[in-house]
């Protein structure tokens, strides 16, 4: 599948301004402000911006960070990406699909997870479908 391709006035006319400075230009939204933060509904996570799946219910879990945490995508629907902003070196989080910036994952910090990882992802990147 090839990388949906929209200039920034067709990403404008379908995304909010919040979603808009998050999924195309790498911002984030305050802690513990974003409406997935302790949502635990059983469904699917899509990404606001293209609508491909990226998460499952299944694999969202309690991090207490302030957003939304995951210890897993579904496969192939989230790309990795080495950011060295802010004076630091991260794992940036991508939508495979469009390229909206999801949040940083973040390795070894000891949670009881499969995966011992943790997805942080901006609840304003991810749009709910309810299973």
């Amino acid at each position: 599948m090839s990388p949906i391709q929209k200039s920034d006035e067709e990403w404008r006319a379908i995304l909010s301004p919040a979603q808009f400075r998050v999924l195309r230009n790498k911002g984030t939204e305050a802690p513990n402000t974003g409406e997935y933060n302790k949502h635990t509904e059983t469904g699917v996570y899509n990404c606001a911006g293209c609508n491909t799946p990226l998460y499952t219910s299944s694999t969202k879990f309690d991090s207490h960070c302030g957003w939304p945490a995951f210890f897993d995508a579904i496969p192939g629907a989230v790309s990795r990406h080495e950011d060295t902003s802010h004076g630091m070196t991260r794992i940036e989080i991508t939508c495979t699909a469009c390229g909206g910036h999801l949040g940083h994952v973040f390795k070894g910090e000891g949670f009881a997870t499969p995966t011992d990882e943790r997805h942080c992802v901006n609840s304003v990147s991810l749009k709910f479908a309810k299973e």
